[in-house]
Formats: C-alpha cells, structure tokens, sequence
C-alpha cells in the first residue's frame, strides 16, 4: 500500500518492483477512462509492460456477471494469460469488479488498485472482498483475492465532485464508532489542510480496517462482520433506491442512523452518542432521514451489528424484524 501524491506518474516503476508479468489489463469505467487511463497506460509502457486498456460502463450496474463475462472475453482477445495480471482504475464499483475477476481468470492472477476516490482509498480497496450485485442484493457472487498493489494517489480526489467525496467520511465515521473513539472526536473539528492531513487520515482508517480484517480474513468468525455495522440498512436502502438514489455513502450514513436507534434499545448506545453521531454525518452533508416518498416496505433484512458506544461494536443476534422497521420508518 502507498499513499502520496503524484504516485501515477511512477506507477509503471512501482508496479515493477512487485511483478515481472509483462501483459495486464487496465480496467477503468467510462468517467474515470478519459481522465487517467492514458498517463497510466504511458507509465505502464515505459517500464516494459504491454497493457490493454478495457473500459465499462460507469455505475453499480456494472457490477454484474454480465460484465464480468464481457472484460473476460477482452481479456482472452487481447492474448492475456495466467502470467498476466489486473489493474482496476477506479472506485468502488472498478475494484470489486476487476478483483472478482482477477480471481477467477485462469483461476486467479494478481490484482492491482488504484483507487480514485477517497470512498475506494479507505475502504473497498483494503481486505481483499471482491464480487458482483445480483437482483436480490449486493455482492452476492464473488471471492477473497487479495491485491497485490494498492496505489493511492492523492492527487486524483481533485477530480471529484463535493458529494462523492464526501460520501466516503460515512465510512471514515463508521470506523471510529466501531473501534476509534479518539478518531471521531477529531473528525468533529477536522479540516481538511491540504494532501498531508488528507494521507494522515487514509492511513488511520486503512489501520483500523487491516487490523480487523486480519483477524477474520474471510469472514468466518464475526470479528470482520463488525465492519458491516450501518450495511444491513445501508445496502437494503441502496437496491430499494435501484442502486440510483443514492451514492454508497449516502446510503450508509441512513444505515448507520438506523443502527443507532436500534442501538439504542438493544445494546445501551447513550441517546447522546447517537445525536453526536447523527450531528457528525450531517457536518459531511450526509442524509439522515429518507425522503418521505422513498418505499421503506423495500427496506427488510436480517443480520445486525450494533454499536455499544463511540469506538466499539459487536454482533447482535436478539435484533428483530421489529426493531429494523420500527428503526427504518424513523428515518
């Protein structure tokens, strides 16, 4: 993993230092394509690989069998091998669909990310998950594979818009309710001062989040599920909204809402917490509250975590459908 600024620029370099592959795949979406996909495809040049260049359609549709079919038939076009490997340039979306490929091509080549959103730098692209979305929910089908490179560029978050980079502060906040109290006090005041600050606070939270995905790789213990706290929601909100509504983000910061108020009833969560919680999202211009006409009906799952106070987490199996509605409506 490494994080600074002009990191494209060397990335060919750096990329060798870790594979002698010669030919790979550079997967990037249609709005991410047009602005970095060239200098990359130059850096890769200059070293001595030979990389194609495979650009999808941008947006969680994408994340589809489908799809993955479609960059594998280029991929076997394009002459790519087992001794190939995979570049996903791009966000969330890019990374888990380059990934689950990568781990199935030739039953598994290596996976190098360079994400470009402060959402992908602090979450997706850390814990090896990977997979695609099916009708009845997200990432269904997919694997653990591991990457081989994470490339955070710093630079690029002055590609994005104010909402997209503001949706990745849910999962920064998530992280310091579940296992950083310090972190989250911080972020009531924090400022963003420049690339500095902005390095020090990926770090943190790719800290935060190795360090429990170390201890439940692959999401065998329930040590790792307390990742998912503010998802059960989240993603339910999500493909209620047909994946259009809102960003990933947005749709955890309404997960993580509804988490505390369960929180509330059934681990002891101090209603005062939950205001400063609920406060904190809002200074990132997060929603907290569904729009009145959204269908909360859609909204149903089954699996819980619950936050006992600022800074830890732990999985709750006496949640109820009850409580999730009760908690839903609410928002």
């Amino acid at each position: 993993m490494l994080i600074a600024k002009g990191l494209l620029k060397q990335f060919g370099a750096r990329v060798r230092q870790h594979l002698p592959h010669r030919t790979c795949a550079v997967v990037a979406d249609s709005n991410v394509g047009p602005l970095f996909a060239s200098r990359v495809k130059r850096s890769l040049t200059s070293a001595g690989f030979k990389p194609t260049l495979i650009t999808i359609p941008a947006g969680e549709t994408s994340k589809a069998l489908k799809q993955v079919g479609a960059i594998c038939d280029q991929m076997i076009a394009a002459g790519l091998d087992r001794q190939s490997f995979i570049i996903g340039l791009g966000g969330g979306v890019i990374g888990d669909i380059s990934g689950f490929v990568a781990a199935i091509y030739h039953r598994g080549v290596p996976h190098v990310q360079i994400p470009t959103t402060l959402l992908a730098m602090v979450d997706s692209s850390i814990g090896g998950k990977t997979g695609v979305n099916m009708p009845d929910g997200k990432n269904l089908i997919g694997a653990v594979h591991q990457p081989s490179l994470v490339i955070d560029d710093v630079d690029v978050l002055k590609t994005l818009p104010r909402r997209e980079f503001n949706q990745a502060f849910a999962e920064i906040i998530k992280h310091a309710i579940i296992a950083d109290a310090k972190m989250f006090k911080q972020l009531q005041s924090w400022e963003a001062s420049g690339a500095l600050a902005l390095q020090s606070l990926i770090r943190r939270n790719i800290k935060i989040k190795a360090a429990i995905v170390a201890r439940d790789e692959r999401d065998r213990t329930g040590e790792r599920a307390l990742l998912n706290f503010g998802h059960t929601i989240g993603h339910a909100v999500e493909r209620a909204g047909d994946y259009r509504k809102f960003l990933h983000g947005e749709a955890l910061s309404l997960g993580i809402a509804a988490a505390c108020a369960i929180s509330i009833k059934r681990a002891g969560l101090a209603p005062r917490q939950r205001d400063a919680i609920i406060d904190l999202l809002r200074r990132f211009d997060l929603p907290t509250c569904l729009p009145k006409d959204f269908p909360r009906n859609k909204v149903v799952s089954a699996v819980f975590i619950v936050t006992l106070g600022i800074g830890t987490a732990r999985l709750s199996s006496d949640v109820t459908l009850d409580d999730i509605c009760e908690a839903v409506s609410g928002l």
